[in-house]
């Protein structure tokens, strides 16, 4: 179970910022965040506290599942650079790991590659949304434009790399999650 998560959900749901549930508890706005993001574990004081705010008892708490959020904003989006291979991925649905499909947005810049990944087993699809790329899917090379897409199995070795002198988006889902 994805306590923080859930604490989320519940906030959402009760239209309350976290520095408004935060002022109901006597917490700090920085602590809710990070008990949301499941960096740091409520004591059960602390989470009972939290749960009579949010107006649900610890026993509804822990055996019903809150809905499912269904948006997604800027807020949620964890992003990771790597200066290395000249790329920025941001991960679009936080813990996506849990669910069957795992997407991201990676921008590549000029002459930088996304991580060379292993083969395993699932599937993946991309959109190119700016710029040109190439697919390396085993010995297979191939170009993708703006405005075109791949699929494939994911049980060979595969990346893309932008050669050329202008930045690269692509949206790309793993399903499973393997990002």
């Amino acid at each position: 179970m994805d306590i923080g998560e859930k604490i989320r959900r519940l906030r959402i749901l009760n239209e309350l910022t976290q520095d408004e549930l935060a002022q109901r508890c006597d917490l700090t706005k920085g602590f809710i965040s990070k008990i949301e993001r499941n960096i740091t574990s409520p004591s059960i004081a602390t989470l009972m506290d939290i749960l009579e705010a949010l107006g649900i008892d610890v026993n509804k708490f822990f055996n019903e599942d809150v809905q499912d959020k269904i948006v997604y904003t800027k807020e949620d989006i964890y992003e990771s650079q790597n200066e290395e291979l000249q790329h920025e991925v941001s991960w679009l649905i936080p813990n996506a790991q849990r669910n069957a499909m795992e997407p991201i947005l990676i921008e590549i810049l000029p002459q930088g590659s996304s991580n060379i990944e292993e083969p395993h087993k699932g599937e993946e699809f991309g959109y190119v949304l700016k710029g040109i790329v190439t697919l390396y899917l085993g010995k297979v090379k191939v170009k993708v434009k703006k405005g075109e897409s791949f699929y494939f199995k994911s049980n060979q070795v595969h990346y893309i790399e932008n050669s050329t002198n202008k930045p690269a988006t692509i949206l790309w889902v793993a399903s499973p999650p393997s990002f």
